[in-house]
This record gives structure tokens, C-alpha cells and sequence, in this order.
């Protein structure tokens, strides 16, 4: 059996608990940047569905990063 010892540029398990808590976020972002893509994009201009799938992929970033923030995060006291 091979053991990983973590070097200081991997992650730590508490850095890749951080990252799956904000996972939502991320995606969420994601479809922001590909709504607005298609926006830039959109031959003769941007459609109705366009600017209604922009909109929606912006009060979905909003309300994750506000349930988010409401969220206590994981703290450790220092000794």
C-alpha cells in the first residue's frame, strides 16, 4: 500500500472540505459565465431565453452566495 505524504502545494483535507462546501457556488458561477457567453455570442443579438437564462443564472449565483455567507463556517480554535 503507497502512502501520500502532502507536500505544501497539495491541499490539505480541510482545503478540499472548503472547496466541496462551495462546490454550489462554483457551479453556479460556471453557468453564469456560459449564460453570458451566449450572450456575446448570440448571432443577430441576444434572444428573450438569452436574457431570461442571464438573469436566472445571476439570482442563482446571489442566493447561493447569501445561504453561503448565513452559514456558520467550520471554525477551530487556536491554541
Amino acid at each position: 500500500m503507497q502512502t501520500h505524504l502532502f507536500t505544501q502545494d497539495d491541499p490539505t483535507p480541510d482545503d478540499l472540505a472548503e472547496i466541496e462546501r462551495e462546490m454550489p457556488l462554483i457551479e453556479a458561477g460556471i453557468d453564469l459565465v456560459d449564460a453570458e457567453i451566449r450572450m456575446l455570442t448570440a448571432s443577430g443579438g441576444p434572444s428573450t431565453l438569452d436574457w431570461r437564462r442571464l438573469r436566472r443564472a445571476e439570482a442563482r449565483v446571489t442566493r447561493i452566495a447569501a445561504e453561503l455567507a448565513a452559514r456558520p463556517a467550520d471554525v477551530k480554535a487556536v491554541a
